[in-house]
């Protein structure tokens, strides 16, 4: 299968605001979320960010073949302790889970952004856990840490 994982365009703003409509609908089961009146979910706050040159969001987009497939927005975290990468949100349709594909996107993301990441999940999200950890496992051979911080997992790791 093609997967291609591609910085996203100002034409791509729609397209990503429209899948995180399915998103967020994933994540619901994990977090109290429900539609509003309009039957949609709240729009993703500060989506619009992402296109703002220098503030350290970057938005890709995932397409199998022609076809898209989800999307990936990263932060570029500046701490006084420590800056790193962070995966903000991960998606990948369900139609193209399961075949390895978030498997090939997010070592992609990882390659375009190296240095020091930091990736989260909700405690209650045992299927993102799962994923991340196995993720994160096989690109760094093993080389992460993990804590657990209030209700999130946390894995650190170097791109070099």
């Amino acid at each position: 299968m093609n997967v291609q994982l591609s910085k996203a365009t100002l034409s791509d703003k729609e397209v990503i605001k429209n899948l995180m409509q399915l998103y967020i609908y994933d994540f619901s089961e994990f977090v109290a979320c429900d539609v509003e009146k309009n039957g949609l979910f709240k729009p993703y706050p500060d989506l619009d960010d992402y296109w703002e040159e220098g503030n350290g969001k970057f938005p890709y987009i995932i397409q199998c073949g022609n076809k898209y497939a989800g999307f990936v927005l990263i932060r570029y975290i500046r701490s006084g302790q420590q800056s790193y990468f962070s995966m903000a949100e991960f998606f990948v349709m369900k139609k193209f889970r399961r075949k390895g594909i978030g498997k090939l996107v997010a070592g992609i993301a990882f390659t375009l952004h190296k240095g020091r990441w930091e990736i989260y999940q909700k405690e209650s999200n045992k299927p993102a856990q799962l994923f991340w950890t196995n993720v994160i496992g096989d690109f760094t051979k093993g080389q992460f840490e993990e804590r657990f911080e209030k209700d999130k997992r946390i894995q650190s790791f170097e791109i070099a």
